[in-house]
C-alpha cells in the first residue's frame, strides 16, 4: 500500500448552524480516480470544496478536522491557498471558460505565477490540450474565443486549464453532468487516459460512470460517509443496505 496522498481525518463542514458533512474519514491514494456518488445534498461536492479551501469565501461555512496533503494540514494557518490551488486543482460541472481566447484561458493559471516565457506558454499550451484530448480540435484556433466551442470543447479545455499549473490532485464536481452523451464519454475517455499521472476525486451521478473509470469508491448520504471500498467490491457486494438500495436505483 503506497502512502496516501490526501488525507482527510474527522471532517465536519457546516453551513452557518447546518451540518453538511458530518465528521468524515478517508484516504485517497497517489494515481487513482476515486469516485463519490450520492444523492444530491449528501455531502459529495462540500467534500471536495473542502479540499480546495473553497469554503474560505464564505463567512457562513466552519470546518472542523484535518485534510493533510504532503504531511501538512492544508487548514493550518500557514498554507498558501494560491499554492494549494495549483498542486490541487477543480472542474466543475459547468464548463467555466473565461472569456477569452482557448491559448489565454489555458495559461490563465501560470500567468498569475509569473510566468512570461512565450516558448513556455506555448509548449504549456500544447501538452495541456493534448492531456485534454482536445488540442486536434482547436490547434489551428487557439486565438479564438473559448467562449465560441462547444459544451464538450469547453469543458476539455478547463480540464486543460487545470493541467496546465502541473497538479498533484485534481478535483471533479460532475463534470459530464451538464454535458450530452458523447461529449461525457470523451471527457470520461480523457480522465481514464489521465489517471497514470494524477491523483483524481470525481463526484458524479452516474453509477455506470464510477464504475467505468474509478479505482475506489466512497457512498454519501446526507452528510456521512456511508462506506469506502474498491469500485468493483462495492458495485458487486456493498456492506451497507443504504448502499445497495442506492446503486441499484432505490433512491437518489
Amino acid at each position: 500500500m503506497s502512502e496516501a496522498i490526501l488525507q482527510v481525518s474527522d471532517l465536519s463542514v457546516y453551513y452557518n448552524k447546518k451540518k453538511a458533512l458530518n465528521s468524515v474519514s478517508l484516504s485517497f491514494q497517489p494515481k487513482e480516480i476515486t469516485a463519490l456518488i450520492g444523492p444530491s445534498g449528501s455531502g459529495k461536492s462540500t467534500l471536495l470544496k473542502a479540499i480546495n479551501r473553497m469554503g474560505d469565501l464564505n463567512p457562513e461555512v466552519t470546518t472542523t478536522g484535518s485534510v493533510v496533503y504532503n504531511g501538512h494540514n492544508i487548514y493550518s494557518p500557514r498554507t498558501d491557498t494560491v499554492e494549494l490551488r495549483k498542486e490541487i486543482g477543480m472542474v466543475f460541472q459547468q464548463p467555466n471558460p473565461f472569456p477569452m481566447s482557448i491559448y489565454e484561458n489555458v495559461v490563465y493559471g501560470l500567468r498569475i505565477n509569473g510566468v512570461k516565457d512565450k516558448q513556455v506558454l506555448d509548449e504549456a499550451v500544447e501538452k495541456a490540450l493534448q492531456r485534454a484530448s482536445i488540442w486536434d480540435e482547436v490547434k489551428d484556433r487557439l486565438h479564438d474565443s473559448a467562449i465560441g466551442l462547444s459544451g464538450g470543447q469547453q469543458q476539455r479545455v478547463c480540464v486543460a486549464r487545470v493541467l496546465a499549473t502541473s497538479p498533484k490532485i485534481i478535483l471533479l464536481d460532475e463534470p459530464t453532468s451538464a454535458l450530452d452523451p458523447i461529449s461525457a464519454g470523451k471527457i470520461e475517455e480523457t480522465l481514464y487516459g489521465l489517471k497514470d499521472k494524477y491523483t483524481m476525486l470525481l463526484v458524479t451521478r452516474s453509477m455506470q460512470q464510477a464504475s467505468r473509470i474509478s479505482d475506489k469508491t466512497g457512498f454519501f448520504l446526507d452528510g456521512d460517509l456511508i462506506e469506502f471500498n474498491d469500485t468493483k467490491k462495492m458495485f458487486l457486494s456493498p456492506q451497507h443496505k443504504e448502499t445497495e438500495d442506492y446503486i441499484t436505483g432505490k433512491f437518489g
